[in-house]
C-alpha cells in the first residue's frame, strides 16, 4: 500500500543561491505529477513543507534527494515522514 509522505526542510543562509534555484525547485515537484502533492514554502521562507504519496520511504527518499534544493546543498536540515492520515 502506496503511503502519503512529509518533507519539511529548512533552508541555509543563502538567499541568492536560494532565489536562483527556487523555480528548477518549483518545477521538479510540479513534474513529478504525484498523487496527492501539495506544497510551498514557510511565510518566511526559512523552508517548507511538501506532502505526497510514494510506494515505501525509500522511493520518498529518492524523490527527495533528486530536488535541486538537495543537489545544490542549498538545505540546512530535512525531514521526511511517513504520516498516519485519518480514516
Amino acid at each position: 500500500m502506496r503511503g502519503r509522505f512529509a518533507f519539511f526542510y529548512f533552508m541555509k543562509d543563502v538567499p541568492e543561491k536560494i532565489r536562483d534555484a527556487a523555480p528548477r525547485h518549483s518545477a521538479y515537484w510540479k513534474a513529478l505529477n504525484l498523487d496527492n502533492y501539495t506544497g510551498g514554502p514557510f511565510t518566511d521562507r526559512s523552508g517548507g513543507l511538501i506532502t505526497f504519496t510514494a510506494d515505501d520511504i525509500i522511493a520518498a527518499t529518492e524523490l527527495t534527494m533528486n530536488d535541486p534544493f538537495f543537489v545544490e546543498d542549498l538545505l540546512e536540515s530535512k525531514w521526511i515522514k511517513e504520516w498516519a492520515e485519518k480514516s
